[in-house]
């Protein structure tokens, strides 16, 4: 499958769930800015593959980024972020959303696990709630978070927007 063909909109998305579900294939909700995409997100994104055997990448809009991050974020616009996220080999889908958290998207896939960087720990991701009760479980994958965009940002000369 090409990079462009891994990027889907939910309605899409949704109804492969359905077809991997029925062929027992698990699948791992990962979602996130990914602004100057750096080993931390690969990290994370390959360490949210090995959790199940689908993976589903939840990539901010331009507008949530901005919501969350500042006016002067996000660097990269969002087709190009999520062509980059696609590209890597352990993802399997990309899902560009507009929310503040990615409830609605847990809602509709109902992934079998939602996995969060290192940040967090799994009884503090904010959507937990939202996991369990359908009986998935959260968990959270990739190296301490030594890597940041914004500190990329700041040793280029580039520092914009809050965190």
């Amino acid at each position: 499958m090409s990079t462009l063909d891994k990027i889907r909109t939910l309605p899409q998305v949704v109804e492969e769930r359905e077809r991997w579900r029925a062929e027992g294939r698990t699948v791992a909700l990962a979602n996130g800015i990914f602004d100057l995409l750096h080993v931390g997100h690969v990290r994370y994104l390959q360490g949210a593959r090995e959790l199940a055997d689908i993976l589903v990448v939840a990539v901010n809009s331009d507008a949530s980024t901005r919501a969350y991050k500042g006016p002067g974020r996000p660097y990269i616009p969002e087709s190009e972020r999520a062509e980059l996220v696609a590209a890597l080999e352990c993802t399997s889908r990309v899902i560009l959303f507009d929310e503040p958290n990615v409830r609605l998207l847990i809602r509709a896939l109902k992934p079998d696990v939602h996995v969060k960087g290192t940040d967090y720990t799994p009884d503090s991701i904010p959507e937990a709630d939202e996991v369990r009760a359908y009986g998935g479980r959260t968990a959270v994958a990739g190296d301490p978070k030594n890597h940041s965009t914004t500190e990329i940002a700041r040793r280029t000369g580039r520092e914009g927007g809050k965190g």
